[in-house]
């Protein structure tokens, strides 16, 4: 028992540290019948739904294939770099920056190793960091491109058309940034790409049924279909279709939300705690969203202060922004991290230097931005 838990709180440090809060915070606010109405279940279920759905479509194929389409027309370095970079950023937009890094990564070892050993060694390390600023970048567009923007759409009241033009400045600048970067930093050196073998979807139909049930769940982002309806639905089909998706789901995600929304709520019942964090972020939603997450990730940050202002449009622009600097401050940005220890240890190092200089660049001025036009 004492291993599980030594276990768990090394491998799932925010968890950890979200149970924590609110088992302290309960020492405050004794549990009641208040308690039910911290949890925003409206997002908790579009989150799973979402993530379950995410992972059937992945196992399918269906990522990799359009990958692999797209890379038989490549021929030079800057080309090779430019699509891997860009299938994290737009894929990002729909199925999440965690989702467009698992299957985009590993893919991307596997392409590199068709260059040759120099040529990977030369690209690995600039090649993945950018593909984990662009699933960050990229995801920050839309209500459903990461966790913290499900939750700050969900609350703030806003259209996802409204929601989206909110962060379209940022989206569009960060596009241009990551080309030029490109360009900059990759030759047009001549490469070809000969894929072994080729993904093909084998199951057609259940491809059908999972982007059906995405479709779905953009209807109840879109509040056109009630979020109780679509989690039945999806947990039904997905039952029959394939019930081994479930665990897949990502349920400790879940459940760091949940700690959030106890520890929330219950510090917002206590009103010393409550209005002094209230005065700290008055007015300073957007910088005090990104230096949040840096300390304790854009997801926890976004719930955390959240409860403490009503202006949420500048809070949305910081704490996306804010997934850009540390390797915590985006979750998503550990995932790559990881593939690339498994990969070579050795390069770990190179690789969070060269990731935390990238991440810096890309921040100053996309904070710069926020500056001149406001949010």
């Amino acid at each position: 028992m004492k291993n599980k838990i030594i276990y768990i709180i090394k491998n799932e440090t925010v968890l950890s540290v979200a149970v924590m809060l609110a088992v302290i915070s309960a020492f405050f606010v004794k549990p009641d019948m208040e308690y039910p109405g911290y949890i925003d279940f409206r997002t908790l279920s579009l989150l799973f739904c979402l993530m379950a759905v995410m992972a059937g479509l992945q196992k399918t194929g269906v990522f990799r294939m359009t990958a692999e389409k797209m890379l038989q027309r490549i021929h030079s370095v800057r080309g090779l770099s430019f699509i891997l970079i860009m299938l994290c950023f737009f894929f990002s937009m729909l199925v999440t920056n965690d989702v467009a890094l698992i299957t985009f990564v590993p893919f991307t070892f596997v392409i590199l190793d068709m260059t040759g050993g120099e040529a990977k060694d030369k690209l690995i390390i600039r090649t993945i960091v950018m593909q984990t600023v662009a699933a960050n970048l990229g995801s920050m567009l839309t209500p459903i491109g990461n966790p913290q923007n499900l939750y700050l759409h969900g609350i703030s009241g806003m259209g996802v058309g409204e929601f989206m033009m909110l962060m379209l400045p940022y989206t569009a600048a960060s596009f241009l940034l990551l080309s030029v970067w490109t360009v900059l930093r990759n030759k047009k050196t001549e490469i070809k790409v000969s894929l072994e073998s080729v993904t093909r979807i084998t199951e057609k139909p259940r491809t059908a049924v999972y982007a059906a049930l995405f479709l779905l769940c953009l209807a109840t982002v879109g509040h056109i279909v009630d979020y109780r309806i679509t989690l039945l639905v999806v947990i039904a089909v997905i039952a029959v279709t394939d019930y081994k998706i479930f665990a897949r789901v990502d349920y400790t995600l879940l459940l760091t939300f949940i700690a959030f929304f106890v520890f929330i709520g219950n510090m917002g019942r206590v009103s010393v705690f409550s209005d002094y964090i209230s005065s700290v972020i008055g007015g300073r939603e957007c910088i005090t969203g990104i230096l949040s997450s840096q300390l304790i990730s854009n997801v926890p940050a976004a719930l955390l202060l959240s409860g403490f202002t009503d202006n949420l449009k500048p809070l949305i622009v910081g704490v996306n922004l804010g997934g850009l600097g540390t390797l915590i401050a985006s979750m998503a940005s550990l995932i790559s991290f990881k593939f690339v220890g498994r990969e070579n240890k050795a390069l770990r190092g190179k690789y969070l230097l060269y990731f935390t200089a990238v991440n810096v660049v890309f921040l100053i001025i996309l904070l710069a931005l926020y500056y001149v036009i406001g949010y």
